[in-house]
């Protein structure tokens, strides 16, 4: 039994050991991992932009990544589910806090969140960013295609986020097209799941409708995403609102009619050989949210992400 000491993201002594901290105590770093700058011998880092200057109805993501830390706190310690296994015995991972933006100067945004980005890919690790709003996906993308080349776009979403933009709008549903004008990401191998509004192009992204996957099983969505991604280096990002408002009220703008959190964690944890280069999970609001319900999708779906990942290193366990 190793001795317990509390506030782990601070006082731990190596990063890939298990925290002690009670649940409801401690430094609330995403799963307790250790806060720092550093990037030496890391595998994997958390970051966060608390950003929400570009929503189109309710905004409070910017609150998004600290609502996650918190809700992150109940996977600490045991072995996580359904991974079986401390996902950083065998991989490194810091919490390397959140991203410094002017609130006064939005147009730096961008930049802002594409150079420290690029810094930190840079460095060979992965990235799993925590929003904000999905605005933050288009300078990440940016980042990621300059050190892997266009990427296959794996979304999951009520929104398509291809509407019009003339390349300087700071909106948070015109990322997509704008990454598609630009050779970021790979069209006929990207594809949007749980979309349930339109809108004026698709540019020939493959699409899962909120029908679809109501209808299709967690097996074929991680099949088709597979299929369509044929092993191409690819980024996945997570709109929380994709799933339904029964399992995610705390978002900005909540669509009926979307599959529920256990249906897409099933989806996700099917997706251990798609290459994924980079990821985010965008769009908790907690000031919309009950007794934790989006907080707690979000930091499942970071964590799965994180699971895939040191799969993908390490192989998975046969349970």
């Amino acid at each position: 039994m190793p001795i317990k000491t509390i506030d782990h993201a601070f006082t731990s002594n190596s990063l890939t050991s298990a925290a002690t901290d009670p649940t409801f105590a401690g430094a609330l770093s995403f799963m307790r991992r250790r806060f720092t700058k550093s990037l030496e011998g890391v595998d994997a880092v958390v970051w966060g932009i608390p950003f929400d200057a570009a929503t189109s109805n309710r905004p409070g993501a910017r609150f998004g990544p600290q609502a996650i830390r918190r809700a992150s706190a109940i996977f600490d310690n045991d072995p996580q589910y359904p991974f079986s296994r401390d996902l950083f015995s065998d991989m490194a991972v810091i919490d390397y806090g959140d991203c410094l933006l002017d609130y006064g100067n939005h147009q730096k945004t961008p930049e802002t969140i594409e150079q420290e980005a690029s810094h930190i890919i840079a460095e060979g690790a992965f990235l799993l960013t925590l929003g904000g709003d999905h605005f933050i996906t288009w300078p990440l993308l940016k980042a990621h295609a300059d050190q892997h080349g266009p990427l296959a776009l794996v979304q999951f979403d009520a929104h398509q986020d291809t509407w019009f933009d003339d390349n300087t709008r700071i909106d948070h549903g015109s990322f997509v097209a704008r990454a598609v004008r630009d050779g970021i990401i790979d069209p006929d191998h990207s594809i949007q799941v749980g979309i349930r509004t339109h809108a004026p192009e698709d540019f020939g992204i493959k699409l899962l409708y909120g029908h679809h996957v109501e209808e299709m099983s967690a097996a074929e969505i991680a099949g088709a995403i597979l299929e369509r991604t044929a092993g191409k280096p690819a980024y996945l990002t997570f709109d929380i609102d994709c799933l339904d408002p029964a399992y995610a009220p705390g978002t900005g703008t909540p669509v009926a009619g979307g599959p529920s959190s256990a249906k897409i964690l099933s989806v996700l944890r099917q997706l251990g050989s798609l290459d994924m280069r980079g990821a985010d999970v965008v769009e908790v609001a907690p000031a919309y949210d009950h007794a934790d319900i989006t907080a707690i999708a979000g930091a499942t779906v970071a964590m799965y992400m994180l699971g895939l990942r040191a799969e993908r290193q390490t192989g998975p366990l046969n349970i």
